[in-house]
């Protein structure tokens, strides 16, 4: 057989594997299973509202009905710190979805970031 005709027979051959192994009948209902992914973050007025107020009551011991819940928004942070980056710490340089809720009790405001699958923690000084 010349080369002339090889070619032909060959992408034809090609053609016809390609479209033999692309006649696959799709998974029924039964076969598909679709596994739950853990949230970035907790979506403003769950858990993570609750958590925060928890953990600024304990820390002033007053009861957790005399944290007033200021807002809540979702953010995007700039990296891994969450907006509340330390002095020489190193952060993911990455964005972040989280939320910002921020808190009053005793006359004065109270700042706890979430995001990145971490829980909300207080924020003494919010860089953003």
């Amino acid at each position: 057989m010349t080369a002339s005709l090889r070619l032909p027979l060959f992408v034809g051959s090609l053609v016809m594997l390609v479209a033999c192994g692309a006649q696959t009948e799709p998974p029924s209902a039964e076969e598909t299973t679709v596994e739950p992914t853990p949230s970035a973050s907790p979506a403003p007025g769950t858990d993570a509202v609750g958590s925060a107020v928890g953990d600024l009551a304990s820390t002033l011991a007053v009861d957790p009905a005399s944290v007033e819940v200021v807002s809540v928004e979702e953010v995007t942070w700039r990296d891994g710190s969450r907006g509340c980056a330390q002095p020489g710490m190193a952060y993911t340089q990455a964005l972040i979805d989280g939320s910002r809720i921020t808190l009053r009790a005793d006359g004065r405001t109270y700042e706890y970031h979430s995001g990145g699958g971490r829980p909300p923690t207080r924020c003494e000084k919010p860089t953003e």
